[in-house]
């Protein structure tokens, strides 16, 4: 089991519970899962976590939804998840597998809610060397690299999961390669929608919207009421 120390605490934690101490410390936010108590054994870990109502993770919300959801619905979940990675990163967390099934729903008022970092790792300036998530939401530097930096990847894997969301699969080679051309479309996508998938789904890491700046991508500015206490607070949380 992997230890690592984090400030205010003076003996070594478990990775998974120091990360998410560092994740809910300071305002708490509702997108990120609340660790209620832990306790050190020998060989595991044992962590109380928050159990919210009517809830279910994202993979199993997006079957019972016939596979692809409606870019109204989409966008909603895409604020939050969003909103999650960058506070993540704000205080000093690299969640590293950002994907369906980390993502629990409240099926009646379509809250979300990024669990389980496991996989995560303090956030460092210099590339990660090691991969340590899900093969499918790998960013593409790592398998041509070996390395990668946090941010970028995590906009990777935030693309990922928007076009799981409104195409109900995973991008394909052929995909990809439309995207790097930027004539990447689909049918029954908004203009602006393909604009974001491309915009995450950039093959070179330089090229992809910076995480701060996904949220105010034209996408988003098409907001529902209860989309837009979202977003307010988004910025408040940004500036």
């Amino acid at each position: 089991m992997k230890y690592i120390n984090i400030p205010g605490h003076p003996a070594p934690l478990p990775l998974e519970v120091g990360l998410l101490i560092l994740a809910n410390r300071g305002p708490k936010v509702p997108e990120i899962i609340e660790l209620l108590d832990w306790q050190d054994q020998p060989d595991q870990c044992i962590m109380i976590l928050e159990r919210p109502s009517h809830c279910q993770d994202l993979c199993d919300f997006l079957e019972g939804h016939s596979g692809t959801l409606n870019e109204d619905t989409a966008r909603y979940i895409m604020t939050q998840a969003s909103m999650a990675a960058h506070i993540c990163f704000s205080r000093g967390v690299f969640h590293r597998d950002i994907k369906l099934e980390n993502l629990l729903i409240n099926t009646e008022t379509l809250e979300v809610k990024l669990i389980d970092f496991g996989c995560g790792d303090l956030l460092q300036e210099s590339r990660y060397e090691r991969f340590c998530g899900t093969r499918e939401y790998c960013p593409p530097e790592y398998f041509t690299e070996g390395k990668y930096h946090g941010k970028p990847a995590t906009v990777w894997s935030l693309g990922v999961l928007l076009f799981l969301l409104v195409c109900g699969r995973f991008p394909k080679r052929i995909d990809l390669q439309r995207i790097d051309d930027d004539v990447w479309f689909e049918p029954g996508l908004s203009n602006e929608c393909c604009h974001l998938i491309r915009s995450l789904l950039q093959k070179n890491p330089s090229w992809r919207i910076d995480l701060k700046k996904i949220i105010f991508h034209e996408w988003f500015m098409v907001l529902s009421l209860r989309s837009a206490t979202n977003y307010l607070r988004y910025i408040h949380f940004l500036f």
